[in-house]
């Protein structure tokens, strides 16, 4: 067959398919889907608006009276657009793309925009492929955004190196809405060459840049808004987000597991601003994921807590990241848009009872339907699950009487201070050793420091999830226990460990990239709420978070000390200390 012959073939299934929807809207033809006496949200006009939704080929054909051959009694509930998640990191879920799926899906999510460079600073382009794999096919969506920082900046140590070049052909990708998180604002701002090739790469494919800026202002805002950059998600006050807002900056207000700003930013979802705002998550855990929700729940918190608006909030969480995303027919419910809806019981509890993708029930009274499990190529899969080149510990790989600098821990923060020196582990002071050691090119290197304020009164915690090249971080109050929770990272191929006296008192197996398993959801969320119980039995402090807090101590992007396999690094001068 031809290019032209394939090119025709096309065109008329889709006008044949076309001429099946305007027979349902005209009422020549029954639908598949009727969603009868429906109340939906409006996010064109900023109102409830009533009529029967009519469904054909997964579109909605029409608005009005309509008959199917399935039809489904809306009466007294919400139907709202299918719910977005503006960005988000899938391996943050810390299980495979399908369990988060399962997860999502009783909370009317129908679509998520991802990045994968949790994965990609592990198996570079590899670990992109991987992740189209796996979330090939799934009833939720999954958009990708392209990984812009691997690693986050020079001074890391990631398992790959991907500069624009390396990244450019998955612009031709179906799914690639755009370039992810530019994190390295300090290599944008001094005008690097790298940094601002994988800008212009982006923009030739007429492409989102989404940022990463936090606490930019001034002229260094200006220098990172004229690069191109279209987005902030990072912002942590209202004086932040206007001064991004006025430079014409589309907000995401963040509320995930890690880092929570809807607090301090509900304040813009009023008329004055909300037209430019979004919701996401940015990292989501199992335990969040199971007994909280996902975008449902930042609407809830919204309406219920600050008293937004709840079309307002509906809409943050809808139409505006299907229109900053250039998502054609998506985020509204309207005559040619995709049958995404989620389905609440009302407008002041918010829950969800009903999720609809693609014109099909996935999810209804309390039951979800069986989510497929894309496959993953054979060799792929493989390389995944052996991610670790490096040799065993012992307690003189940590051994160091030189002073090292000290991060000091910001309670309920993710960003630290520059708490001095230390050259012994002080307890007493809430002083522990810390260290990155590299885990993927077999180096040798690793990094060692002092962390203030975790609380660990003895033995040590170490994982495998270290933003963001993911080489292996412990803390601890020995070196013998140190080495021992770093041995058992390398024997599962990742995850998460607790030790004391060398005995291991709770762990959490993560092979995939030593960033998610294999298991299900429920048996990774009760493995980690078991290891973060033995974590609190060790004095880890309360209100502290033992993996998740640590897996941010290595991130050389937010101020204001971090750790990589080299040292403590002053993340604005990026000079190690």
């Amino acid at each position: 067959m031809s290019s032209r012959e394939s090119y025709t073939s096309v065109i008329n299934r889709k006008a044949a398919a076309k001429q099946q929807l305007m027979n349902v809207a005209m009422g020549r033809e029954r639908a598949d889907l009727v969603l009868k006496n429906a109340v939906y949200v409006n996010v064109f006009t900023n109102e409830l608006s009533q009529g029967d939704i009519a469904v054909k080929n997964g579109v909605i054909a029409g608005i009005g009276h309509y008959d199917g051959v399935e039809e489904l009694d809306m009466q007294g509930k919400i139907v709202a657009p299918g719910l977005i998640d503006a960005h988000i990191h899938l391996e943050s879920s810390l299980v495979a793309p399908s369990e988060f799926v399962k997860a999502v899906l009783p909370h009317g999510t129908a679509t998520v925009i991802t990045d994968p460079h949790e994965i990609a600073n592990v198996l570079g382009t590899d670990g992109i492929d991987y992740m189209i794999q796996a979330t090939e096919g799934l009833p939720v969506e999954v958009r990708f955004m392209l990984p812009s920082c691997v690693p986050a900046t020079p001074l890391d140590e990631s398992g790959a190196r991907l500069d624009y070049q390396a990244i450019d052909p998955f612009y031709d990708y179906d799914r690639v809405q755009g370039l992810a998180e530019m994190m390295n604002y300090t290599g944008v701002i001094q005008g690097d060459t790298e940094v601002l090739q994988k800008i212009a790469a982006a923009h030739k494919y007429h492409c989102r840049i989404d940022g990463h800026a936090p606490g930019l202002s001034g002229r260094e805002l200006n220098a990172y808004v004229a690069s191109g950059v279209y987005s902030d998600h990072e912002c942590s006050s209202m004086e932040e987000a206007l001064e991004k807002l006025s430079r014409g900056q589309y907000i995401m207000i963040r509320e995930g597991t890690a880092a929570r700003n809807l607090r301090a930013l509900a304040g813009l979802l009023v008329s004055q601003y909300y037209e430019h705002c979004m919701f996401c998550t940015d990292d989501k855990h199992p335990n969040d994921l199971l007994h909280v929700g996902h975008m449902d729940a930042i609407i809830r918190e919204a309406v219920q807590k600050y008293k937004v608006d709840p079309i307002i909030a509906i809409k943050a969480a809808t139409h505006h990241p299907a229109r900053y995303f250039h998502l054609a027919g998506r985020g509204a419910i309207v005559p040619g848009y995709q049958a995404d809806f989620a389905v609440f019981d009302n407008l002041q509890d918010l829950h969800v009872e009903m999720t609809v993708i693609k014109g099909h029930v996935w999810y209804h009274d309390g039951q979800l339907e069986d989510v497929p499990v894309p496959e993953v190529d054979a060799w792929l899969s493989d390389k995944a699950h052996h991610t670790f080149n490096l040799d065993r510990l012992t307690s003189d790989s940590f051994e160091d009487h030189r002073p090292r600098g000290v991060i000091g821990m910001v309670p309920g923060e993710i960003v630290t201070t520059d708490a001095g020196y230390a050259s012994a582990v002080d307890i007493s002071k809430n002083i522990l050793k810390i260290a990155v050691i590299e885990r993927h090119r077999h180096t040798g290197h690793i990094g060692i420091g002092y962390l203030k304020g975790y609380g660990l009164k003895e033995g040590a915690v170490a994982t495998s999830i270290s933003h963001d090249s993911h080489n292996i971080i412990v803390v601890g109050s020995n070196d013998a226990d140190m080495a021992a929770a770093a041995n058992r990272i390398i024997e599962n191929n990742g995850g998460i460990a607790v030790v004391k006296n060398g005995q291991i008192l709770g762990e959490v197996v993560l092979k995939i990239a030593g960033l998610m398993s294999d298991k299900s959801l429920t048996e990774v969320n009760d493995a980690l709420e078991n290891a973060k119980k033995q974590a609190a039995v060790l004095g880890v402090s309360e209100g502290i978070d033992p993996f998740m807090t640590l897996s941010f101590m290595s991130l050389p992007v937010i101020p204001k000390l971090r750790l990589t396999t080299r040292g403590i690094i002053d993340v604005a001068r990026q000079q190690y200390i």
